[in-house]
This record gives C-alpha cells, structure tokens and sequence, in this order.
C-alpha cells in the first residue's frame, strides 16, 4: 500500500466512526447551540483528533525510525540496517536504504584498505630509509667519536665522550622510530614475539607497570591480520599514555571460537562514551581491514577496555 492510501484509509477510519456516532447517537443541534451540545461536539473532536494522530503514529513509524537512523548512523560500525515487511512505498524506501548502505560500507572499506597499505608501504619505506641511512651514519659517527676519545687529551676527551654519549642515545632514539614505524619483529619472529617487545618499551618508557598475557597456542593468522592485532595494540597503548592517567596495564592474545581476541585494558581515569578522537576511529579503519570488531567499553574513573576480536582465515583448499 503506498504512502498516499496509507494516510488515506487512517482518516477515512476516524471520519467514517465519527460519521456512524453522528448518524446513530441521539445527539442533536440547537440552534443557538447549548451549553452541553458544545461540550458534546468539543469533546468528539478531540477524540477524533486524538484517534487521528495515534494512527498516523503508528502509519508513519518506519518513516520515524528510519530518519533515526540516518542520523545515527556510523560507516565504521557496520550492520546497522532497519528490517523491511511488506510493500509499497515506505518498504521500498527501506530496503533502497539499506542497499545504499551497504554500498557505502563496501566503498568505505575498500578505500580504507588502499588507504592503510599506501600508510604501511610509506612507514616501511621511510624505516628502511632511517635504519640504512641515518642508522648507519649515526654508527660510523659514533666510532669516529670514539676513536677521537682515545687520542685527545683531557678535558677534550671527557667533551668527545659527552658527544659519544648524546650520539649513542640518539641512535638508540632512531632505532625505537624505526620500530614503531615497521616492526622488523612481527616478520621476523612473529606477533607474540612482536607485542612482548612493544609492551616491555612501553614499560620502560612510562614506567606504568604491564601485564602480558599471551596465548602461545593461537591458530596461523595471515600477516594482514597480525599486523592490524599489532597496530591497534600500538594505538590503545600510546592513548593510555597520552590521556588515561594509569598505572597499570593489562594486555592479553586469547584464542576465542574461530577468531582471536585482543584485550587492551587500564585502570586510568576512562572517558566518555561519546569521545572517540582520531585514534580510536583509526582502530575501527583498521578493524574493517580485516572484518574483526572493535568493542569500547569505558567510563569515567572505571578505566578502558579495549577489545578486538579478529576473525582467523580460513585456509585455501
């Protein structure tokens, strides 16, 4: 039924009952109208007014839910859809939204993947380019310095061994930018490998204790996947060092029913349920990536809880 004879037939009910109350009720109008006529007429037509609304209400309630929907909507959590009964118009304009948005979604995730590789193919390219580079030259000063060291005379040489020092640290410095922008770790050694390593610098850099929980029993993941587990446990780490205000920090690796699941949680101050800033929105790009899902659960002076639960590939016959 479309729209039109929807709206149509709901007042042709309320005025075809007013008509049958009119035609069948001993009701009758004086001329001028009495008191209690007036109030009879005044009161039906508030009850028609009434009828009239509640079942426009009800007619027009997929329409309601569904502008709630397209203002709610969120192309970084997919599967929001309204379900579709029935024909006519208002149907069919639910199920063209849907498909609209699972167009978009399609789109959305296809952009992002082109998106994170190009990021993943530059932070290898510029690491290389910092290890073989800037590594290597930084090195060759150093054994200059030292070399200097040995044969100057005080108090240059305690100025050279100052200089060897700041040297030293600063290409301890590179070699941690190195890591961040390309774990060398997760190809070579794998993800446990790769997070245990992430965790103990975090430790050592912001002194907050960590806690490592990690299955050694998980199922072969493809390196995409590694590499998105790897990512989102960088983030929520670097986030409970920017904003939390924690002291302890508790990371877990799990096997779960035909995926692995990721658990990232603090004991900071937590935040509201509506601040996701770009980092948080970077993990949802990067959970699409891989289909996993990416659950949030924080609140103020409770901590975050960072969850994300990846699917495990399934194995080409």
């Amino acid at each position: 039924m479309s729209l039109f004879w929807r709206i149509f037939g709901l007042n042709a009910v309320v005025l075809g009952f007013a008509t049958a109350l009119l035609l069948w009720a001993p009701v009758t109008v004086s001329v001028p109208v009495l008191l209690t006529e007036a109030v009879i007429l005044v009161g039906g037509l508030a009850v028609m007014l009434v009828a009239n609304g509640a079942l426009l209400r009800w007619g027009l309630a997929p329409l309601d839910r569904l502008t709630k929907l397209m203002t709610t909507v969120d192309l970084l959590r997919p599967g929001q859809r309204l379900p579709v009964a029935g024909g006519g118009e208002v149907p069919e304009l639910i199920r063209t939204f849907n498909a609209m948005l699972d167009r978009l979604e399609h789109e959305r995730a296809t952009s992002t993947a082109r998106v994170l590789l190009a990021q993943e193919a530059e932070r290898r390219r510029i690491a290389q380019e910092l290890h073989d580079e800037v590594g290597q030259s930084m090195t060759a000063i150093l054994l200059v310095l030292g070399r200097a060291a040995d044969d100057a005379h005080e108090p240059l040489r305690e100025e050279l061994q100052q200089a060897q020092e700041i040297t030293r640290e600063s290409l301890d410095e590179v070699r941690r930018l190195v890591r961040r922008l390309r774990p060398g770790v997760l190809d070579d050694l794998g993800l446990i490998s790769a997070l245990s390593s992430l965790t103990h610098d975090f430790a050592t850099h912001t002194g907050l204790r960590v806690v490592r929980r990690f299955d050694a029993d998980l199922p072969a993941l493809d390196p995409e996947t590694e590499l998105v587990l790897y990512r989102v446990a960088q983030e929520s780490m670097t986030n409970t060092a920017r904003h939390a205000d924690a002291g302890r920090l508790e990371v877990s690796l799990s096997p779960a029913d035909g995926a692995v699941t990721l658990d990232i949680a603090d004991d900071g101050r937590g935040m509201e349920a509506a601040c996701e800033g770009a980092g948080i929105r970077g993990m949802r790009e990067r959970a699409l990536l891989i289909g996993a899902a990416l659950d949030i659960a924080s609140a103020p002076g409770a901590g975050t809880r960072i969850r994300l639960t990846a699917p495990v590939p399934r194995k080409q016959p």
